[in-house]
């Protein structure tokens, strides 16, 4: 059976919530973050990603990973694109052209827009107050300008990426952008961002994964 080895706390958020999207039948296999244990390797720790049996699936000792059929998978947006090609239907390429796009969309939220997401995220919401960095922030939402006005216009026409439907490509894109939601500015500044962003929010296999997320603890 096709299996996800993560947690919801992760970037295994993203892998999860296309699953649900496709209605897929898998086995989830709860794999936490080495770093959020004192002895990742201590007896009786739980599995981890500094567990060796992880790290035979993924030698660079990171969620998520994927296993179906013999194929092994890491790197979350390319696990999404490989599930929406090979299970997806409608959220999945109908012709080569589409699935460039959104591969070229999934390498775009890596390259231009997770780098300072993330930022925003640490340092505005997710560190102690005492180790966030109001400095590294600002820089983060400054450079975010340019991208959310590129992925504004390319929202104008349907309110999507790719083919006038919702895709693999918004669904990458979303948990991206997701991370800088503690920024409105952002978002006043692209309304079409903001309306598509909680267009992808409000679907129930969204909302799923995050009812799952905060189950998790912290």
């Amino acid at each position: 059976m096709l299996t996800i080895h993560g947690c919801y706390r992760s970037r295994a958020s993203r892998n999860l919530w296309l699953a649900g999207e496709i209605g897929l039948e898998f086995r989830h296999v709860p794999v936490i973050q080495g770093y959020r244990l004192a002895d990742p390797l201590a007896p009786g720790a739980p599995l981890n990603t500094r567990s060796p049996e992880f790290l035979r699936l993924n030698p660079n000792g990171r969620i998520p990973v994927l296993e179906d059929d013999g194929l092994v998978l890491f790197e979350s947006l390319a696990i999404n694109l490989y599930l929406a090609r090979t299970y997806g239907g409608a959220l999945g390429p109908r012709d080569p052209a589409e699935e460039a796009q959104m591969t070229q969309w999934s390498i775009w939220a890596v390259t231009e827009a997770e780098p300072h997401t993330i930022e925003v995220l640490y340092h505005l919401a997710a560190k102690p107050v005492a180790e966030r960095d109001p400095a590294r922030a600002a820089a983060a939402v400054a450079a975010l300008a340019a991208p959310f006005a590129v992925l504004d216009q390319a929202l104008a026409a349907s309110g999507h990426l790719v083919g006038g439907r919702f895709t693999v490509a918004d669904l990458n894109l979303a948990e991206v952008i997701r991370y800088a939601q503690p920024a409105p500015q952002l978002f006043e500044a692209a309304p079409r961002v903001r309306a598509w962003l909680a267009a992808c929010q409000a679907r129930p296999a969204f909302r799923a994964m995050m009812a799952a997320r905060e189950q998790e603890p912290a």
